[in-house]
């Protein structure tokens, strides 16, 4: 039997970079996935592509009558939610006018960014524990390196996804003490492929030489790939975690276990 053999699944963010591996992989082990965005055309594009077992569902995580909306639909047709994959967010870099550094930043670019990322996550998990509580379920937060370390020319993205890492704890023992089978892990992506990384790596020659420079500050010695993320979600989202919650899963290529400071030989 596949891992998620019609286990129903809602992943925000679907319609490309991660949420879109996710999709992919899920609906192969066997899942019922709803996927959602704000970016209709292209979500709309990937559930077709899938055919059986998934459809798209227009939802802009940072508005809570959004979630109202679709949670009542999928108990409607479903009766139920078993996972959710939160992964819908943004840098601010494409999406706002900046600045994004400590000192310059723009109050309307930060609170934009709050707003998707760390208001988004919070929302997705008041929704997801209602749906869940009655028969159990897991919860995967898509934070980011950027969590754990300060960013200092993107501060916003940092912060957010900090509360994103510190939210996944709370909602953790939350379920835990209420006695609800649900289960809230975090996953922290660092340097993967996806077009989230367009806007700071540029193109031609200039891009060539962004991504060695990146590649070589990563110990593995390369980019990750949005599979990657991918096939950490499954394993979260299945019983093989079954004993698993209020953890944080770095995917990073071994950056974070290390120090720029290291010493010599």
């Amino acid at each position: 039997m596949k891992r998620l053999h019609k286990k129903v699944c809602l992943i925000t963010g679907a319609a490309r970079g991660i949420g879109k591996a996710i999709a992919e992989l899920f609906h192969q082990e066997g899942a019922i996935v709803i996927l959602s965005d704000i970016n209709d055309e292209a979500g709309e594009v990937l559930a077709k592509s899938l055919k059986l077992n998934s459809e798209y569902q227009h939802l802009n995580v940072k508005l809570e009558e959004e979630w109202a909306q679709l949670s009542a639909y999928i108990l409607k047709k479903y009766g139920q939610l078993d996972v959710l994959i939160n992964n819908a967010g943004i840098t601010g870099f494409l999406e706002t006018k900046g600045p994004y550094d400590a000192e310059n930043v723009d109050l309307a670019s930060w609170q934009e960014v709050q707003s998707v990322n760390s208001t988004g996550v919070m929302l997705g998990c008041k929704y997801a524990i209602k749906m869940m509580k009655q028969k159990g379920g897991s919860i995967v937060n898509i934070s980011s390196r950027s969590g754990i370390v300060g960013i200092p020319l993107a501060v916003a993205y940092a912060a957010s996804k900090a509360a994103v890492r510190n939210h996944t704890k709370s909602v953790a023992l939350y379920c835990a003490e209420k006695g609800y089978k649900i289960r809230c892990n975090s996953i922290h992506p660092a340097a993967i492929m996806t077009p989230m990384w367009d806007a700071m790596l540029g193109e031609g020659a200039m891009r060539t030489k962004m991504i060695q420079e990146v590649e070589a500050g990563i110990p593995m010695g390369h980019f990750g790939a949005p599979i990657d993320v991918a096939y950490s979600a499954l394993f979260l989202a299945n019983k093989e975690s079954k004993y698993i919650t209020g953890i944080e899963l770095t995917i990073d290529g071994g950056i974070l276990a290390g120090s720029q400071g290291k010493p010599t030989e």
